[in-house]
């Protein structure tokens, strides 16, 4: 039997072991097999797994405190599983009055309807994603968001990445179990992994039997219009134009919620900011899959279909960055947003931090359209009021074949294959 795959460092790993240390509970979050556990266990001195456990269901009904048993930090994995173990873990925090006693990981979110009290002074979260281009090697990392938003470029000496090396970067995706596999043995696994959310874990996750086939249709409707903002009247047309059955508005908006429940899709919300110009902003989000290889997984295709349909694959290299700069700025306690105004103009990525510094990002597949992406960023920076203007830190440029350098005109190139935190 081959031994477990040593533990990779994660980018998260700083900020998990700062926020159980300041709290007497952690609860990390994120999709199912993003590697939450793996990271859980390199702080936790215990373990209880809720969904592997015969005896937790009995333990909950005659002693639930007996649960929390253990050496610590306890680790209890999937406690969404038995979602009222949450109150008892937050009175058993202020008897302890100590921290680092508790993890608890989920792969989906409890039911509004479960009753759960507010754990403000008692727990932390940490939103948990699969893994990023610097943490595969994939990236060198050499050009650090952090720099970027003290207006700082890196010079650096990097080559053009293939686009077949794109291509199978976005097939893959950033599944930890997917690192040793090759490209066909991840596209089944990334299939699979299809499979059992729509035959499984949609009617799983609250009960609710939910039609995989329609499960089905609505994963390729969002897979075909990822990285756009798409209303439920887009998903229904485009459901209707490409698939050979029928959904209704209802089901779509019930499928939605438990894709989010699910940590499935992660929409990227619209940026909010005071312009000069008379433009309204839009708010709408633009839907992208936490993991990019999900919406190729959901249409069934491969590398030849992507290299045919570059337009199509642009819009996924783009999804591909908005994950890797979700997991950047998250590092440096920042969002990621978008920008679209009625004009039709529009930035594909606001990096924001809390205290207002921001970074604007334009992302391209190629080199080809790197001078359009540089006029929209000057075009989107003359329009911003004065300040807005003043916590702009730097316009920049992804591009996904290309070098990284600095132009003429202080807009930044950064190649995604040298982006890091």
């Amino acid at each position: 039997m081959k031994s477990e795959l040593p533990y990779i460092k994660r980018i998260s790993d700083v900020e998990l072991q700062r926020k159980l240390e300041a709290s007497g509970a952690l609860l990390i979050r994120g999709m199912k097999a993003c590697g939450k556990t793996q990271s859980a266990k390199q702080y936790a001195s215990s373990f209880l797994s809720f969904d592997q456990n015969e005896h937790v269901a009995l333990m909950m009904e005659t002693a639930p405190q007996r649960l929390l048993i253990g050496d610590t930090p306890l680790l209890i994995d999937e406690w969404q599983e038995f979602p009222k173990i949450w109150n008892y873990i937050r009175h058993e925090v202020d008897d302890r009055n100590d921290v680092a006693q508790f993890i608890l990981t989920g792969s989906s979110n409890p039911e509004e309807r479960v009753k759960m009290h507010s754990g403000a002074g008692r727990f932390t979260v940490l939103d948990m994603r699969t893994m990023s281009g610097q943490e595969l090697g994939w990236s060198s990392g050499a050009i650090s968001l952090s720099k970027l938003f003290e207006g700082e470029f890196q010079v650096v000496i990097d080559h053009p990445t293939d686009l077949e090396v794109i291509v199978e970067r976005i097939i893959k995706g950033g599944f930890p179990a997917l690192i040793p596999r090759k490209l066909p043995q991840a596209m089944e696994m990334n299939r699979a992994y299809i499979d059992l959310l729509t035959e499984l874990d949609m009617s799983r996750v609250s009960s609710i039997k939910r039609n995989p086939d329609k499960v089905r249709s609505l994963l390729r409707a969002i897979a075909r219009n990822v990285a756009t903002s798409v209303d439920i009247t887009v998903l229904e047309k485009d459901i209707k134009l490409h698939e050979n059955i029928d959904v209704s508005r209802p089901t779509i908006y019930d499928y939605l919620e438990t894709l989010d429940r699910l940590m499935i899709i992660e929409d990227q919300p619209a940026w909010n900011a005071h312009i000069r110009s008379s433009a309204s902003l839009r708010k709408s989000s633009k839907r992208h899959f936490s993991d990019v290889s999900l919406a190729v997984a959901a249409l069934g295709i491969g590398k030849k279909a992507l290299l045919n349909d570059l337009k199509y694959t642009g819009f996924l290299f783009e999804s591909l960055a908005i994950h890797e700069l979700r997991v950047y700025a998250q590092a440096n306690d920042a969002k990621v947003f978008h920008y679209n105004d009625s004009t039709g103009l529009e930035v594909d990525a606001i990096v924001q931090k809390y205290d207002g510094v921001f970074c604007a990002f334009e992302i391209k597949l190629g080199t080809g359209q790197i001078e359009d992406a540089a006029k929209n960023l000057l075009k989107f920076e003359a329009m911003l009021g004065e300040n807005s203007k003043a916590n702009l830190a730097s316009l920049n440029i992804i591009t996904g074949t290309g070098i990284s350098y600095k132009r003429n005109d202080g807009i930044n190139v950064i190649s995604l294959a040298s982006l890091g935190v």
